[in-house]
């Protein structure tokens, strides 16, 4: 096992991390006072819709705003929710909210998926918003199935798991509005209901249930990303101002799906998703992060030059991260002039996500290793402290 994913130089570089580890006292045992009922999270499925269907596997009771009993649904219905005036309609009942509590241990339909908890229906200036209301440790089932995968090695769903809660009441005390805390996609963190619980993921929550990853007392923003591509980075350089925790360290994901990619453009694809240049003579970094990861480029044409940042490349040409180098090859028929125009560029890249915090693949090779989680948490979100709060 060892030979398959490591080399002599890779695993002594794990060891004097984990050694790091030992010599600063991380991941210490903290206990966080709190309510003795358990947390509910609330997590937009669907904002801003015209209509959306729903249900119940069981019959669901609907309740109005004001959690009074309109009637019930009949389980294994679909029923389209609708505005109506500025209120939720739905079958026979209109109200200003609506609510769908399906029965005993029954799961409850949003859009296009079946979710535990209940849900909410709230008309906006924009459409229906659509909120599953569910136990924190029940969302967490689904979380690192969408994030990782069920059949990981446990020590990586375990580091997942600690991460994903983490991350859930961070957002749910800084971001959350009065409708709801956080949303589903990759923007938040990655959440499809249960279609992507199994028996790992319910294992890593409920041996790790109530772990969250603390700084001077404080929840961390437990950033994650799916690999890095050799080397995190330190959040300043990315986003924000320095946090202590989030400092850029080795990552071990070398040989993974994420750790390297390429693409292709011809010049005529190339310069119709960067507009504003005609065709494109080159593309070089005007600055970079320390490990290299592009703030902005200089993309230069044969009608102009724009500056444009990292981010707005990598979504303008659907690339895995900003970690790349862009190579012009060979020259387009009939351009001419000192400046020769290529036909095509080759973008050579290292990671997938932002960099900042765990690696989830980083986490799958040092799992594989034998890691624990505590020590991969630890090798990832430097200085925080490992707390258990109280349900």
């Amino acid at each position: 096992m060892i030979a398959r994913f490591f080399s002599t130089s890779i695993l002594l570089k794990i060891l004097q991390s984990l050694k790091w580890v030992k010599a600063h006292g991380a991941l210490l045992w903290l206990a966080l006072t709190g309510p003795t009922l358990a947390i509910e999270l609330r997590v937009a499925i669907e904002e801003g819709v015209n209509k959306i269907k729903v249900g119940s596997s069981t019959n669901a009771i609907v309740r109005n705003g004001a959690s009074q009993i309109l009637g019930e649904l009949a389980g294994l219905n679909g029923f389209s929710a609708e505005l109506r005036g500025g209120k939720i309609a739905i079958s026979k009942w209109l109200a200003g909210q609506i609510w769908l509590e399906p029965k005993g241990d029954g799961f409850v339909f949003i859009g296009d998926r079946w979710y535990r908890g209940r849900a909410l229906l709230v008309p906006t200036s924009k459409g229906i918003t659509a909120v599953n209301f569910v136990d924190l440790e029940q969302y967490l089932y689904s979380v690192l199935g969408a994030e990782m995968a069920g059949d990981w090695p446990q020590e990586a769903l375990k580091a997942q798991a600690v991460a994903a809660r983490t991350y859930a009441l961070y957002e749910r005390q800084k971001s959350g509005n009065r409708i709801y805390d956080l949303g589903d996609s990759q923007g938040w963190q990655v959440y499809k209901g249960i279609a992507t619980e199994s028996p790992g993921t319910y294992a890593a929550v409920n041996a790790t249930a109530g772990q969250v990853l603390t700084y001077n007392g404080q929840i961390i923003l437990a950033a994650f990303h799916s690999a890095s591509g050799g080397h995190t980075e330190n959040v300043e350089d990315v986003w924000m101002e320095a946090l202590p925790y989030l400092r850029g360290v080795p990552d071990y994901d070398m040989g993974t799906p994420g750790y390297q990619w390429r693409k292709t453009f011809s010049n005529n694809e190339l310069s119709r998703r960067i507009s504003g240049v005609g065709r494109i003579i080159s593309m070089t970094p005007e600055r970079t992060t320390p490990r290299g990861s592009i703030i902005s480029m200089k993309v230069v044409g044969d009608a102009g030059t724009r500056i444009i940042s990292g981010n707005d490349l990598r979504d303008a040409l659907g690339l895995r991260s900003t970690r790349f180098r862009v190579f012009p090859q060979g020259v387009l028929a009939g351009s001419k002039g000192a400046a020769k125009i290529p036909s095509s560029f080759i973008i050579d890249g290292y990671g997938f996500g932002h960099a900042v915090g765990m690696s989830q693949w980083g986490a799958y090779k040092l799992a594989q290793y034998g890691v624990p989680y505590t020590s991969i948490l630890a090798h990832y979100y430097r200085g925080a402290s490992l707390a258990k709060i109280k349900y």
